[in-house]
């Protein structure tokens, strides 16, 4: 559930970021790391972008691991509202999760349903790709 970078002449972490912290639902966060260079606002940036299982698309600055975007791309996902972006509050960065899709404050022996995506995820290991000829990513999913 975590995208880091390393420095790769010394092996040491740059940046990390993590897309599900304590992750209920199982999404794990292993799908590919698509990396293009983009105009952002008008200034060239090198970009990391992530599709994850949990529902959310993530588009990071890949040199200093700044969140630039973080949105769902799945209308329906429900477990979360979406990412908080404020970058002065405590919990930038980290998805506003819904109480009635967490199984943690749900309780032990209670079996929360409906949640989506599935632990199969949004998208799964099928793999997307980005063309610099449309500027668009080619992203396939699941709707479970």
């Amino acid at each position: 559930m975590t995208i880091f970078a390393r420095d790769a002449d010394t092996g040491m972490a740059k940046w990390v970021y993590q897309m599900t912290p304590h992750d209920e639902w199982d999404y794990d966060g292993v799908n590919e790391m698509i990396l293009s260079d983009q105009q952002i606002n008008g200034q060239a940036r090198k970009l990391l972008t992530h599709f994850d299982r949990n529902g959310l698309g993530y588009t990071m600055d890949r040199e200093s691991g700044e969140l630039l975007v973080a949105e769902k791309y799945d209308p329906k996902v429900n477990w979360t509202s979406g990412v908080d972006m404020d970058k002065n509050s405590p919990t930038y960065g980290r998805p506003k999760v819904l109480d009635a899709a967490s199984t943690d404050k749900a309780g032990e022996d209670h079996n929360v349903k409906g949640i989506c995506p599935a632990a199969l995820g949004t998208k799964d290991e099928q793999p997307a790709a980005y063309s610099p000829d449309t500027q668009l990513f080619y992203v396939p999913t699941n709707h479970i």
